[in-house]
Parts: structure tokens; sequence; C-alpha cells
């Protein structure tokens, strides 16, 4: 029953996920679906013994030297497939790795049937006043250092004796304190047991509700249809189609610009022409006045002979330089202009850019049935998959699954007492054994003491005092609890030896490197009808490569139970996560999409009319050298501010009266013609040159401009009449991807929160470790091994114990008669 509910468990989780399809990069846009959500584990699969770790390592260690031999795989899978002893190799492969068990143990039973028997024949000596029983000491001249010798001998075993009996007692107290604290383990597990039944119904709601999120953006993009598609659509045309407007419109620019500068032209022209005329006569006037002031009779004065005559030769400079009368007109490129300007090419452009702006528009108006279409799709799917989930057993599944854990928690919590009481029964067993050996001690140590402290070495051995004599009985006592329980002692030793080691050797160290696992994974092993037991149990199909090592490895880590278990060989839902079969409904309704952009007109018939009249306006007529070669001359010959400062100059170099004053007032009249005239002349000129050069490059292949513009507006245009299907077409595509990638994302969460995060199966991992890593060997085996350890040294030290006891009681005791002195050697 508990198989069946934990496949129909598995089944369950196995349902919310498909088989594994090609990875898919999603578009820009990635979708968020959060976390799934989960509680934390507690139970931690970890047991840290403490100090008592220390002893657990040298057990380790010794087992190590008593057994080298690596896990034996094969035998282990013969024995399991009942065909082990089918051949001669087999038994002497199962001696080799158990040699150094069965020579231990053979020792082991050599101690027990001898010693009862050596202690036997011991006793019945003594009686016969042999083997050391006459009360007769004959004295040596090394007695004192025999005796020293013998004392510290018994006192260094008995230390190591004390020193195997504290192993014991600790193995033993620990056993049963891991024992009593065995029961928060347990709960623990039990707890992160259910976490996992109750929290896997939420994680697949979870991942149910986050298609939610995956429709919510596909509808957000349909509802945007215009900005989303119909921007695309707009870029891809734009490429070709806003170079063409903005050509057309920096040539409506163009003409504007012309008839500023032609009307430039012809007011300059005006302007130039008057003043130079103006500018003529007064200068006429200067040099008339001038020549007049010269002819004065001052002049002849010898002083100012020689400056006057300088002034009259330089008379000649005092005229104009430029002549603008000669300068062609403009008035009928003007005019030609002003005609091409009552049709306003700019708000014909901008009609143009407008009916290119509403493409988005155009994509709305022309996909509002298939988007509802495509709308209806999208939620058809959520409905299958909502349908679908609530249409599994997943209460049934949980409730019986959830009573099955809870009658097993309460049946381990029923005979847990029992388990406590049975292992108070151990500690007071294994507890006697100890107290065996601390009596053997407490005699030796009460005897080393008594014997030590009453000794008095000028007694003889017949006059020894009652201390003394105590502590050799005591000796001697502790040699006869010896035989009695030495036996005792180490059969206990020999079967906690064979089992323990056993144990550690066969189950803890191959479960630590996983060797254990492989022996289970062996094909046809567990069954010989099935090549994977594991995958025979769950898919009824032994085939799936489904292995314990794998499931165990894989749950350790804290996959999804869908990867531990590879579900997918179960229980296959293409029909729910398929992509192509959700997404082949939305990628027909998309591709059906027609958008039709013939009614965007960029420029009409009159738009590339009015360009033609543009440049057949005659512009490119105008004699621009004519204008330039006039406007690179200076408006008078000579600089006039110069020469009104050069005529100052000389002035002052005359005499002062009448002739300087009348020089200076001339050069005064020069300067105010210069400012009033020149000045306004050379602005003026300055804007011709401007207004010329312009009109030069705009008039340099006009014609050819203007047919590229027109060119590039019709070759636009025919993309948009012709072509525009082709985009259209490549950018539905892009879109319909943009669509279904939000599809393909969903998916490939789901599938990857299945593997790692849903019904993360930790807790069976936690089971597997709490019974076998923790329980059975951490718990139990390290025990165990560790008590045998120090119950075992404690037995072998026993042996020379007695013999140094015996020795030693001799020289404690009181004897019935002495002998003075004798060098020979003492008999038993």
């Amino acid at each position: 029953m508990a198989v069946e509910l934990c496949l129909l468990l598995l089944l369950f989780c196995g349902s919310t996920i498909s088989e594994v399809q090609p990875i898919y990069k999603p578009p820009p846009g990635t979708l968020d679906f959060g976390f799934v959500p989960s509680k934390t584990y507690d139970t931690g699969a970890y047991h840290e013994p403490g100090a008592i770790g220390v002893l657990f390592k040298i057990v380790h260690a010794f087992l190590y030297l008593v057994q080298p031999n690596t896990f034996p795989q094969d035998l282990i899978r013969k024995l399991a497939q009942q065909q082990f002893g089918n051949t001669q190799g087999d038994y002497q492969k199962a001696i080799y790795y158990e040699i150094g068990f069965i020579v231990s143990a053979a020792l082991g039973l050599l101690f027990i049937l001898l010693l009862p028997l050596v202690g036997l024949c011991f006793c019945m000596c003594r009686c016969c006043d042999n083997c050391g029983g006459e009360m007769h000491q004959r004295q040596k001249k090394n007695a004192d250092c025999q005796r020293s010798c013998f004392a510290t001998f018994l006192f260094v075993a008995s230390l190591i004796i004390s020193v195997g009996v504290l192993c014991a007692y600790a193995a033993n107290q620990h056993l049963t304190n891991q024992v009593r604290g065995a029961k928060k383990l347990v709960n623990s597990n039990f707890k992160d047991l259910k976490i996992f039944l109750n929290d896997t119904p939420a994680q697949i709601d979870y991942l149910v509700n986050q298609y939610n999120t995956t429709k919510d953006k596909a509808l957000s993009d349909l509802n945007n249809v215009g900005p989303v598609l119909g921007t695309r659509v707009q870029e891809q045309l734009g490429k070709e189609v806003r170079p063409a407007l903005d050509a057309a419109l920096t040539m409506a620019g163009a003409i504007r610009e012309t008839k500023e500068a032609l009307e430039n032209v012809s007011v300059s022209v005006e302007v130039l022409q008057e003043g130079t005329e103006r500018l003529h006569a007064n200068l006429t006037d200067v040099k008339m006045h001038l020549s007049n002031t010269l002819n004065d009779s001052a002049c002849n004065a010898a002083q100012a002979a020689s400056t006057c005559n300088i002034i009259r030769n330089s008379l000649d400079q005092l005229d104009i330089n430029a002549n603008f009368s000669g300068l062609p007109g403009v008035s009928s490129q003007l005019a030609k202009i002003n005609d091409v300007l009552k049709i306003d090419l700019s708000s014909l452009v901008q009609k143009g850019y407008a009916a290119f702006n509403d493409t988005p528009d155009l994509v709305v108006n022309q996909t509002r049935n298939i988007l509802s279409d495509i709308k209806s799709v999208l939620e058809s799917i959520g409905s299958n998959i909502t349908t679908f989930t609530r249409a599994l057993p997943v209460q049934k599944i949980l409730a019986d699954l959830m009573v099955y854990l809870t009658q097993s928690e309460a049946y381990v919590q029923d005979y847990f007492p029992v388990v406590e009481q049975y292992d108070f029964y151990r500690w007071l067993g294994c507890l006697i054994l100890c107290c065996m050996l601390v009596l053997i001690l407490v005699f030796y140590y009460l005897g080393l003491l008594c014997g030590t402290c009453g000794y008095d070495k000028h007694a003889s051995p017949t006059t020894r005092g009652c201390i003394s004599n105590t502590g050799g009985n005591f000796l001697m006592a502790g040699v006869g609890f010896s035989f009695l329980f030495s036996w005792l002692l180490m059969i206990v030793v020999v079967l906690t030896f064979v089992t323990g080691g056993n144990v550690e050797k066969l189950v803890c160290e191959p479960f630590e490197d996983k060797n254990l696992f492989k022996v289970l994974d062996t094909p046809y092993l567990l069954n010989k009808h099935w090549k994977n037991y594991l995958a025979g149990i769950i898919f009824k199909n032994p085939n799936v490569n489904l292995t314990f090592e794998k499931v165990y490895s894989d749950c350790k880590e804290n996959k999804g139970i869908y990867t531990s278990l590879h579900l997918e060989h179960l229980f296959n839902i293409n029909e729910l996560l398929n992509i192509s079969m959700y997404t082949e409904d939305v990628a027909l309704k998309i591709e059906h999409i027609q958008i039709n952009l013939s009614k965007i007109i960029l420029l009409d018939e009159i738009g590339k009319e009015n360009l033609l009249n543009f440049s057949s306006s005659g512009i490119d007529g105008i004699d621009f050298s004519a204008y330039l070669t006039e406007i690179n001359k200076s408006v008078t010959k000579v600089d006039l501010l110069s020469f009104a400062n050069d005529l100052e100059a000389r002035a002052d170099q005359l005499p002062k009266g009448a002739l300087e004053n009348a020089l200076k007032g001339h050069a005064n009249n020069i300067r105010m013609i210069h400012n009033q005239q020149v000045v306004p002349l050379e602005q003026a000129m300055s804007t011709l040159n401007q207004s010329i050069r312009l009109l030069k490059r705009t008039s340099s292949e006009l014609m050819v401009k203007v047919k590229n513009v027109i060119s590039a507006v019709n070759a636009a245009q025919n993309l948009i009449n012709n072509n525009a299907s082709q985009v259209i077409v490549q950018e539905t595509k892009k879109y319909m991807d943009t669509i279904i990638g939000y599809f393909e994302q969903y998916t490939e969460w789901v599938k990857e929160s299945i593997a790692m995060e849903v019904a993360a199966c930790k807790p069976i991992a936690n089971v597997i470790d709490t019974a076998i890593d923790i329980f059975l060997c951490s718990y139990i085996a390290d025990s165990v091994n560790t008590f045998w350890f120090g119950l075992g040294g404690s037995s072998m030290f026993l042996i020379p114990a007695i013999i140094f006891a015996v020795k030693l009681s001799k020289y404690y005791r009181r004897m019935d008669t002495e002998d003075v002195y004798d060098d020979s050697v003492e008999q038993w």
C-alpha cells in the first residue's frame, strides 16, 4: 500500500512536465515568474560524535589493519543472487576477505577456551602447594628489584585495562545518549516528509498559476499590436521611406532659402548701385575741394610745397573701385520661384509623414478580428491546463500518503519507549561487563596500594605486616576473578567484534563511498528477470536506466523528484506542455494577419511637379562669376579711413594756420563719408556675397538633385505599394516568435522548476542517511565497535596482569616458612 501511494504521488509530481525539448533562448523581455514557494527542511543528516570521535577513528584504523581489503562486490552479488559457492574460488575469496576477522576471532575463541582451563589447572596446582601455592619464599639478592618490576608492570597493565574500561563505558554511554536523543531526529524526518507532501500541491498550483503571467504578457502585446507589430513594420519601411521624405522636406526648405536669397540679391544690387553712384559724387566733391585748398598760396611756401604736392598726387585714389551698375538682374528667377512657392511643398511632405506614421493605427484596424481569435486561443490553453490539473486525484493521493505517514509516525512513537527500555537492558548488561573489569581493577589497585604501603623490607617473609598480607590477598583475588570473568568478557568481545566489524566494512564504508549502491544497481541482482530493479518497481519496465545511486545522489542534492526518478518514463504529458501543440493555433492566426498599406501616399503628383518647376526656375543661369568679381573688389580704391588719417598727419606737418585747418576739415569729411556710405555698402556687399554663394550651391546640379529626390520618393512609394507585404510577413514572423517565445519561456521555467525545486526529495535522502549513516553506523556500529575495542583490549591485558599479580603477591603475603638466603631459581 505504501509503495502504491508513493508511486501515485510521484505520478502527480510528474504530471507538470513534459519530455526534454530543445532549449529556447527567449527574445529580449524575459518574463519574471518569481520563485517557487518552498520551505526549508529541518533535518541535518550529519552526526558529529564530539570528543569520542577520536576513539571512533582509532577503531576505524584498527579495523583497517584487520581488514584492509576492498569491498567484495562480486561476492555480495553472488550471495544476493544465491549463486555463492558454485565455484571453489568463491570460498577462497570469502576466506581471503575475512581472514583478518577469522584470525582475530580464532584467537578470541582460543582465549575463551584456554583461559578458563588454565585457570582451573592453576587453581588445582596451587591447591597442591605448587605453582606458587606453597607459603614459603626463598630469599634472593635481587628480591627488591623483582618486586619493584612486578609492581610496575602490574600497575601499567592495570592502567591499560582502566583505559579500555573507560573506552567501553564511554561507548556504552554514548550509544544510550544517542538512542535517547534519536527521537528528536526521527521527528525531524517525519516533519520534513510532511512538508514534502504538503508543499508539493502548492508548488504545482504556483506553476500552473504562473501561466497567467505568460498569458498576460502575450495579451498585453496583442492589445498593443499597433505599437508592437505596427511599429516594427514602420521601422523596417522607414529605412527607405524616411530618408526619401527627409530629402523632399529638405528640398522644400531649399526652395524657401532660394527665394530669400534671390530677394536679398535683388535688394542688395539695387542698394549697391544707388550707393556707389552717391559715393562717387561725394568723392568727386571732396577731390575738388581738396584741389582748391591745395591751390592756395600757402602751399607755395617752402615748408608746405612738398607736402602739398604729395597730397595733390594722391587725390586720384579718392574714387569708387566696384561697379555694380552692369550686373544682370534676377527678377525672372525670383518670379518663377514665387510661382513655385504658391504650392506649399512642406505641407505635402508633412501629409506623407502623417500618412506613414499612421501605420500602427492601420495595423490595429486591420487585425481586430484576428486578435480576438488569438485571445480566445490563449484563454482556452489556460482552461485546458487548469482542467487537466484539477482532473488529477491530488487530494486523495496526498490524503492516503499523509495517513500512511501519520500511522508510521504513531507506530514509531509507540514503540520508541520499548526501544529505550531494551536499550536500558543493553546498557545495564554492558555496564555489568565493565563492572567485572572494574572489580578486578579494584582488587589490583587495592593490592598494589596495600602491598606497597604495608611492605617492610626489614621484615622477614614470615613476619610481614597485616596490610602487606592483605595487599597480596587482594592481588590473588583479582587473579581469581580474572579467571572467572575473562572468558565471558571475551565471548562478548568476539561476538560484537565479528558483527560490528563486518557491519562497518560491509555496510558503512560501502555506503559512504557508494559502492553499496553499485551492488544494488547490478542488473538482475534483486530480481533475476529485471535488469534494473528500481525501474521495474516504479515503471514496471526494468529496461529504464534508473539506479539507486543516481536517485540517492539527486535527492542528496535536493533535486526534484521528477528528475531523480526519471518520471517522464511513467507519465508523458506532451499534450500539456508541448509548445508546438499550443502555439500552432496561435501561429496560424498570426500568419493570417494581412495588412494593406496602399492608402499611404508619400508625395502626390502636385508635389513632384512642384519640384520639377523648382529645378527649371533658371537659377542655374545666373552669371555668378560677374557677381563674385565685383563682390571681391573693395568699395573704394583706397581705404578712406587710412587716407583721412594720412591727410591729417600731413596737415600736422604744415605751419599752423588756415591751410592746416582746412586739410583737417577735409580729413573729417572723408571719415564721415566712410562711416555713412562705405560701411553700409560693405554690409550690402556681404549680404550679396552670402546670397550669391547660396544660390550657386543650390543651383549646382539642381536638376539631378531634384530627380534623385523624386526617384527616392517613388522607390519608397513602390516599396509600400508592392513590397510592403514581404516586410509585413517578416515582421509578423518576428512578432509571432515573440508571442510564442513567452510560452517557451514558461515551459522551460516549468521544466527547470520541476527538475530542481518542485517536490525536492532531500527528505528521502535524509531518511536513508538517518537510518544507515547515523543510526546504524554512527550510533550503533561505531559505539559497538568502540565498546568491544575497549573491552577486548582490557581482556587481553588481563593475561599479563594475572602473571604479574601472582608473582607480586608472593612478596606481599605472609609466608609460613622462610630461608635465610638462597641463590637458586624459584620454582612454582
